[in-house]
């Protein structure tokens, strides 16, 4: 609890002036802290503390609409409010309160990759309240929120691993009533790329470690990512479109590659050259930069650019299979940079 001093120096910098959003803004933080400091097991004065923390950041933000700290941290403040609710209808309108804040923050400051986790982690918290004919529409938004704060900063762990964990509940919700667009061993699959990438950042994380336990069976081992791509002739990327085809593609630690399908397998680097040259293959470490690109000199569907010395552009099937992609390369690149590749490879080859 703050002292006496504390709250007669925020009564008094308010009385001064009344119209200062930021000594509403730091009274409402010292409040905030007040409350992660109260004993456990008493709710109702952590309550009591951040219900009075909420009122201070919301004339904080009245006073200047555009205090993002003020509606990110206010977002957190309800968002604890909720928690101590369990699943009531009471704790259902705290999260949608906390949910229009974090909005809110992001709107204010779209460079915000915690706002948007914490984002979708309100809206995570949702969809386990709501009726289940909203649930899977909140999921789905949420999903969107974690992909968003991984392509701000693609080793963003907390993110990719809460993005892991969302799928992996899609996936026990569809394998029980259906409805989803996409099969639950796909979404299983899905969940299990963001839990290995997850650990392979932060290998030391007991939960990641126990969450890669659960869902490592569900990866397509050897590789992490398997699935179609439609490309042009590996040595014609600017052929007409009746040139291009729908190929199966693997990714691993170290590269995304063409499959063979004479052999079922992909091309080994020690092919005959004449042999490789009809496949595509593009090593990991030559990877710049991975992103969406759609042209009119493109074949119908979703545009993936891989930025190397040598290209290569490829198509997804949706632009939905697109994220998927677009968020498997750059986790495996970007392990890759932070030198943790070996942990990768212990995942799916060990």
């Amino acid at each position: 609890m703050f002292s006496n001093a504390t709250f007669c120096r925020y009564v008094s910098a308010i009385e001064r002036n009344p119209e200062d959003p930021d000594a509403y803004y730091n009274w409402a933080l010292v409040l905030q802290e007040s409350a992660d400091n109260v004993d456990p097991n008493s709710d109702s004065s952590k309550d009591s503390l951040l219900e009075d923390a909420c009122k201070k950041y919301a004339e904080a933000t009245r006073l200047c609409p555009t205090l993002y700290d003020a509606y990110y941290n206010w977002a957190i403040a309800i968002a604890d409010r909720a928690k101590m609710r369990g699943r009531t209808k009471e704790a259902e309108e705290l999260w949608q309160q906390a949910i229009r804040n974090y909005d809110k923050a992001v709107q204010l400051s779209w460079n915000s990759p915690q706002a948007l986790n914490n984002w979708g982690l309100g809206l995570q918290e949702l969809s386990a309240i709501v009726p289940a004919k909203d649930k899977q529409t909140i999921i789905k938004t949420a999903i969107s929120k974690f992909r968003s704060a991984i392509q701000l900063q693609f080793d963003f762990h907390r993110a990719i691993y809460n993005l892991g964990t969302v799928l992996y509940g899609l996936a026990e919700d569809t394998s029980r009533s259906g409805g989803a667009d996409t099969s639950p061993n796909d979404l299983y699959s899905q969940s299990a790329i963001y839990i290995a990438a997850a650990h392979a950042l932060k290998p030391n994380y007991s939960v990641y470690r126990s969450a890669l336990r659960l869902v490592r069976s569900m990866l397509p081992l050897p590789y992490l990512k398997v699935g179609y791509l439609t490309a042009p002739p590996a040595d014609d990327p600017i052929a007409p479109h009746k040139h291009w085809e729908r190929l199966q593609f693997i990714l691993n630690h170290t590269e995304l590659q063409q499959v063979n399908d004479s052999e079922s397998a992909p091309v080994k680097a020690n092919a005959l050259v004449e042999k490789a040259k009809r496949f595509i293959k593009v090593d990991v470490a030559d990877i710049v930069s991975v992103s969406t690109c759609s042209d009119l000199t493109l074949p119908p569907g979703a545009g993936l650019c891989i930025n190397t010395t040598h290209g290569p552009v490829l198509i997804a099937d949706t632009w939905e299979s697109l994220d998927g992609w677009l968020d498997a390369i750059r986790l495996v690149y970007t392990i890759f940079a932070r030198g943790k590749t070996d942990v990768l490879a212990g995942i799916i080859t060990g």
